[in-house]
């Protein structure tokens, strides 16, 4: 798999309410959609993960197998300093990056 290089601010930072209000007019749908595209993006690092730790995972059933296993556990530690897929779905929404519907407004226009 390739990396991205992600430009997301890992940083709590404050941010105008107004902003999140710009594509849906609402700000707890926006959060509402904000949230399934965090969970859309945990889910896929999380299988990204996995993928590559099968590369390294021995299939033997050794206790010190498991704990000298350096390759996962720099593959790991590089996952963990990614930035969080809240921040990542903030700022896709924010530069305009995010599709987004809502069939029951489609529905009633």
């Amino acid at each position: 798999m390739e990396e991205k290089k992600k430009k997301v601010v890992t940083t709590t930072i404050t941010r105008n309410t107004g902003e999140f209000s710009n594509m849906t007019d609402n700000i707890y749908e926006t959060v509402a959609m904000l949230s399934r595209r965090a969970n859309q993006i945990a889910k896929a690092e999380k299988i990204a993960l996995h993928e590559k730790i099968d590369d390294y995972r021995s299939h033997t059933d050794s206790l010190d197998d498991m704990f000298e296993n350096r390759e996962q556990v720099e593959i790991v530690r590089r996952f963990e300093r990614q930035p969080k897929p809240t921040l990542e779905a903030i700022e896709e929404y924010l530069e305009g990056n995010t599709y987004y519907r809502n069939p029951r407004k489609e529905a009633k226009a």
